[in-house]
């Protein structure tokens, strides 16, 4: 296997030579493609690029290393990719890449301990110029501060003890924190805790801490539903979970004035009278709020769901398959016109086109073989 994450030789000879051995150099960008990269259980990262026109994807690189890269985040405005090293049994980190826009190329930034195992998801908190580090195995979570794309330093670790019924929730398993709109708060889906916990944040120091406020401002979940990932609505006044245990989505009242989380609604994922084993994955709204949009891992769905704006609750509109199998995760990309899903047990990368109007999806035809896919990640 070639290591490039963490060798002293320029990374864009390694990947040139690796396009070459693949047959083609890696094609010049223009205006209608984007860059799509993709996070595997493996040691590598798939480029890929996407034709807006019409939602074509086509294979370019497969870019070997000695990082787990299970997740993936591009930074919000400039040509700068995150990964995890998202390995059970080491310590967790995070590295920045460098994208070169025109060819997609990318080079090593640097990388930064977490200070947690098995780091598994990321998010961005644009006003202080932070990352949030889910790190699953330990039950923590980090904030890393970054400088113009490059990650500069960690901030603060908070570890999280807890359990629930499941074989799977014997300690604290954090997968994903958020920033609240706010800015003054965390929230984090245990899957092995049943809780969002929900922690100060400071954006000018850019550091975690635990609240002891009386009551606790921790949400409690249904007992063994294994919280996953949380986002919030475009105005902020709500926030919308999936749980990975129980397949079940939740509808929050978010109060930004007291950290608080109230219960308006839960549904089921699954549909009525489902066999087998349930398993939410991956929640995402539109850019306009007026969907959400549910990975349904154990149908090999995408549950589309239409937002009421007064209420925030959600009337199911849409199941459509994800064109796979395990639909680990999915992104939209920057335009709003393609939804890109990450099927992990098919081994594929698949597009649905978004309707603008109805928020509907419809299956292209096009994907990309991609073994073990995990996430997706834009990079205009």
């Amino acid at each position: 296997m070639m290591q490039f994450f963490r060798s002293t030789l320029p990374v864009l000879v390694l990947l040139l030579a690796a396009a070459m051995y693949a047959g083609a150099a890696m094609p010049a960008q223009d205006a209608s493609h984007e860059w799509v990269y993709v996070g595997t259980q493996a040691n590598r990262i798939e480029a890929l690029r996407l034709d807006t026109s019409n939602g074509e994807l086509v294979s370019v690189a497969s870019i070997s290393g000695d990082i787990r890269p299970t997740w993936l985040m591009a930074h919000p405005r400039l040509p700068v990719l995150y990964a995890v090293d998202d390995e059970s049994n080491k310590a967790g980190s995070v590295t920045a890449f460098g994208v070169n826009r025109e060819t997609g190329e990318l080079s090593r930034l640097g990388a930064v301990a977490t200070h947690g195992v098995g780091t598994t998801h990321l998010s961005f908190d644009a006003p202080s110029e932070t990352i949030l580090a889910a790190n699953y195995n330990s039950g923590s979570v980090s904030s890393v501060r970054v400088r113009d794309g490059k990650l500069d330093a960690l901030s603060s670790t908070v570890s999280e003890r807890g359990s629930g019924p499941g074989k799977r929730q014997t300690s604290a398993h954090a997968h994903d924190a958020v920033v609240d709109p706010s800015g003054r708060y965390v929230l984090v889906p245990d899957l092995g805790a049943d809780r969002v916990f929900v922690y100060r944040f400071d954006r000018a120091t850019r550091t975690l801490s635990k609240d002891d406020s009386n009551p606790s401002r921790d949400f409690v979940a249904p007992f063994g539903s294994g919280p996953r990932h949380i986002v919030f609505g475009v105005d902020g006044r709500f926030a919308y979970l999936v749980t990975e245990l129980s397949a079940d989505v939740m509808v929050f009242r978010w109060d930004a004035s007291q950290g608080r989380l109230t219960v308006r609604q839960s549904l089921s994922l699954s549909a009525a009278g489902m066999a087998g084993a349930k398993s939410g994955a991956e929640i995402a709204t539109s850019a306009d709020g007026r969907f959400v949009y549910v990975a349904d891992r154990g149908k090999n769905a995408i549950v589309v769901y239409r937002v009421d704006a007064a209420s925030g609750m959600l009337s199911e509109i849409q199941r459509a398959p994800s064109d796979g199998v395990k639909p680990w995760s999915f992104c939209i990309d920057p335009s709003g016109r393609w939804l890109v899903v990450a099927n992990q047990e098919s081994g594929t990368v698949s597009v649905l086109a978004i309707s603008p109007a109805s928020g509907l999806l419809k299956n292209t035809g096009h994907a990309a073989n991609v073994p073990s896919a995990t996430s997706i990640a834009f990079v205009r």
